[in-house]
Order: structure tokens, then sequence, then C-alpha cells
């Protein structure tokens, strides 16, 4: 009944199966994207479709429980569910950041958790996606032995992780020494393939797209257009969580720029079909060291208009706390583009300073966050302190990867190890076994913080 396709995404007058081994268009080799029959959907009222995603939110019929596959009809209607490999990705918390909010002057803050997922980041919404297809693929004959990706971290973890699931052999090419340990393992412990290459991410990708020229190794990277089709339900989910509701503003992290497009992409869906009736604003935000889009923003911003390609130039990026977004030439540059135009959207900057105070500042009010959700709420302050956001606008933080997964940044934070002393550090306090006098000292901690009004 439902149906879907890839297509150029610069109009090049091409129509390609989504069981095909292709990534970019055969004419022009531009992007693709997938694009649904829109008509066949709107045989469904608005009311109708608000239902079953509600009905299915979350519950136990195969494979509809999950936030992605809950919504298979705009997603993937290509994947038989006998072929569906989902590990309960999405339905992940909209935490209402009541006392974060309050310290920035904002009354309806929440954060979009993404990393409270199989393998802790918003990487298993378009993985369900694109490691489901590819088992399609071999359901359909197509002769693929392996599935590849270049990866900061996340994206190696929810690849191998499904993969694993799946049963089809998994390889992952990472910078050497640029991931967190727990990152690090995830793909080793599900049994990946894992090439730790002496470059940066952009080194990585240009070696994965040269092994996936051969088409019995599939690319699972996100300019393969299927993987935003799972993380556009962020934006759908979202507003269901609202009630159907739609937020003043979203703020991405941004580095490969997949998931502001997806996100895009999810509400410019939603609208058509009728679910929602305006759009949000969006913010992509990036780390200072690794901002080729926010350079592209300056750029059009000096001329009194709006962003375009032409505007963009690659940079080598630097080191950079926010290491999954540590990307100097991002695939997914010219979609982004096109959605921050018809969103009216922002691009802001965070410094390594700015990230890492922005995310110990939150955590003290009950989150957990990563560096790149740091570059998120960094960015988020700023705009706030600009009077660009207002006090009374709902506002939501994409947090892409939990905290967890990066416990040697946060443990450096608070022992001083990040070349600054931080705001908020927090080391533990050496005390002796004799009863009275760890109470006593207890106390005079508790008064002394009662004192200075900290929590």
């Amino acid at each position: 009944m439902y149906g879907a396709h890839f297509a150029c995404i610069a109009g090049c007058d091409v129509r390609l199966s989504l069981l095909d081994v292709v990534y970019r268009c055969p004419r022009c080799h531009g992007l693709l994207e997938v694009v649904h029959d829109t008509e066949a959907l709107r045989n469904r009222a608005p009311a109708a479709w608000m239902k079953l995603f509600d009905e299915r939110w979350l519950r136990t019929g195969w494979p509809y429980g999950s936030g992605v596959w809950g919504k298979k009809e705009w997603v993937a209607p290509h994947v038989d569910d006998a072929n569906v490999v989902s590990l309960l990705e999405g339905g992940t918390n909209l935490f209402w950041a009541e006392r974060y909010g309050a310290t920035l002057g904002l009354e309806d803050l929440w954060i979009k958790q993404c990393g409270t997922s199989h393998t802790g980041s918003f990487k298993d919404l378009g993985m369900t996606v694109l490691v489901s297809s590819v088992k399609q693929m071999i359901a359909a004959g197509r002769p693929i032995r392996a599935v590849a990706c270049a990866s900061t971290g996340d994206t190696s973890a929810a690849l191998a992780a499904y993969g694993a699931a799946a049963g089809i052999p998994v390889v992952v090419l990472l910078p050497e020494a640029k991931v967190s340990a727990a990152q690090l393992v995830q793909p080793l412990a599900n049994g990946a393939i894992v090439g730790s290459l002496a470059t940066d991410f952009d080194g990585c990708m240009r070696v994965v797209q040269r092994l996936t020229e051969d088409p019995t190794i599939y690319l699972a990277n996100s300019m393969n257009s299927l993987r935003v089709e799972g993380q556009k339900t962020i934006a759908i989910e979202l507003v269901q969580q609202f009630d159907w509701a739609v937020p003043d503003w979203v703020l991405v992290p941004g580095g490969n720029l997949g998931n502001v497009s997806a996100i895009a992409k999810g509400f410019l869906q939603a609208r058509e079909l009728g679910l929602i009736g305006r759009l949000p604003r969006l913010v992509c935000c990036q780390a200072e060291r690794a901002n080729p889009l926010y350079r592209a923003f300056l750029r059009a911003q000096a001329q009194g208009r709006p962003m375009a390609r032409e505007d963009f130039e690659p940079v080598v990026a630097g080191t950079t706390l926010a290491s999954a977004i540590q990307i100097g030439d991002p695939v997914s540059r010219d979609k982004a583009i096109a959605a921050l135009a018809a969103f009216d959207g922002l691009v802001e900057q965070a410094s390594e300073v700015e990230l890492a105070e922005a995310v110990a500042r939150a955590d003290r009010t009950g989150m957990f966050n990563c560096p790149h959700t740091g570059v998120a709420l960094a960015c988020l302050e700023k705009l706030v302190a600009a009077g660009t956001i207002a006090r009374h606008d709902r506002v939501v933080v994409i947090s892409t990867a939990h905290g967890l997964k990066f416990t040697e940044f946060k443990t450096r934070y608070h022992e001083g190890g990040l070349g600054f002393v931080g705001a908020h550090a927090n080391v533990p306090v050496r005390m002796g076994a004799e009863p009275e006098a760890v109470v006593s000292q207890l106390h005079a901690l508790l008064d002394a913080r009662e004192k200075t009004g900290a929590r």
C-alpha cells in the first residue's frame, strides 16, 4: 500500500529502488534522499495517524513498540516485518530541565535524551533502518557480505550492535586515539572488524568510501539516506510527546550534519501530512574547533542573505572535547544548508571551555551530559543571553549520547585536567573512619554549601 524510493536532492530525474546498492545520484553524483508516496499516506487522516502512533507507542506488538518502527509506514515500508532488526530504539525521555532552565531564565526547556538507547546514542535510530534494509536486500538476493562505516565512535557502536543482532559482518574504521575507551570497546565486544587508522574522521571517510566501491560491502555512513529515515523520527516523536504541539526552538549538535537534516525532514513530513501546522526554528550547534557550517553562516550573514552551498568551505578540524563532531568536511552539508533555510535556522558555536562548563552546570541539575550535548547547551546559553531565545519560548535541546560514554572527559573536568579550573569542579573529600569526626566534617561541608547557596 505504501511505497518509497531514492531520488536526487539536486532534482535530477532519477528514481531508484531502496534495495539498490547506491549512495549518490548516478547523473550528478549528488546525495540521494528517500521520497515517500505522500498521496498514499494522505489516505489516512492526520487524526488517524496520531491515534495509530499513540496506540503503538512503546507497546509489545512486533516491531511497532520501537520509536522508529512504530512509524514504519513513514520510515521504511519496503522492509518486511520479519527482516526488521530492532533493539527497541527511540521512545527516549523528553526531560523537563526545570532547574537548569531556571538558571538561564527559561521556563520551558526540555532535553530530548536520545542517548538513553541500546548503544547509548541517537545513532541507533538510523542504524535500525539501515541494517534492516540490508537484511531485506540479502533476503532479495543481493550478495552483500559486510556493512562498513567510518566513525568517531557512536556510529561504529550502533552499526556493530545491529549487525551482530542481524548476523551481518561489520567493518568499522576509527581515527586512532580519538574515541573514548567506552566507544572503542562497543564494536570490539560486538565482534566487528575494527580498523584504527592513523588519520582523522575525514581520512577514515575517504577510506570507507573507497572500500564500499565494492558493491558487496554496504556503506553505513550518514551519506546513506536510509539512516536519515530513522533519525527523522526524533522530530515526530518530540511533537508526539508534546501531545502533537510544536516547540519554538530545537537545538542540535552538528558534525557530519546528517542529524540536522534528518530532524528537519521529520518536521516537514509531519506538516505535509497535517499532523502539525507550523515548524520550529532549528539551531545547528558546532564546536569552535570544527565549525565549517558556522563559518559559512557568518559569511552569508555578513552579506545580509541566507546561507547557500557556495558559502561552505571545508576546514581541517582541530582537536575538540566533542570528538564525535570533530569533522571538517561534513558529507551532509548541502542537506543541512537547505534544512536551515526552510526553518529560519541559525548556526552557533561553542569553545572548549564553554561546552565543558555548560555540561557541568547542567549536570548539577540532575543530568549527565556528553560533551556534544554540551556544545548545544553552551550555544543555548549564548542565544538566551543575546535575547534571541525568549523566556517563554518552548525550547528542546537534542542530547545525542549518554554521558557514561565520556567518563574520561568528566573526570578530567573535575580533576582540573582540561587546562582550566572548572567553575563546578567537584572532587572526593578525604576523610578518616571515626564516625564522630566524619559526621562533624560532613556537617561543616553542608553548612558551607548553605552559605554559598550551592547545590
